[in-house]
């Protein structure tokens, strides 16, 4: 084989050889973009959830705090009533206990 042949075929090689490395970069970076895309989709995603979830959990305390909030607030009035019917039922007696304090006192000064 003549020499210029062989620089021409060595030539023809490490053109070939470059645009493999080329190719095999692109082919690289893409796959890299391809990656970073999924991982960010992903991210995305992952944080969507959370949100979700954290949104679910916030409605859950939300419920429970007004469920006990409408516990207490019955429990009150419950209360409240007792204590009226209490002193309603007391009533008639502290009248007569002022009145009769007051008869004292009107003696006592008479």
């Amino acid at each position: 084989m003549p020499r210029e042949q062989v620089l021409k075929d060595i030539k023809a090689a490490e053109k070939e050889a470059k645009d493999i490395v080329a190719n095999a970069e692109a082919e690289r970076e893409d796959r890299i973009e391809e990656a970073r895309e999924r991982a960010e989709k992903i991210r995305s995603e992952a944080k969507q959830e959370a949100e979700e979830m954290a949104n679910e959990r916030l409605e859950e305390a939300r419920e429970e705090i007004e469920s006990e909030r409408e516990r207490i607030v019955e429990e009150g009035t419950e209360e409240s009533e007792r204590l009226e019917e209490r002193a309603e039922q007391r009533l008639d007696e502290v009248v007569e206990h002022v009145v009769s304090l007051f008869e004292e006192e009107v003696h006592a000064q008479a």
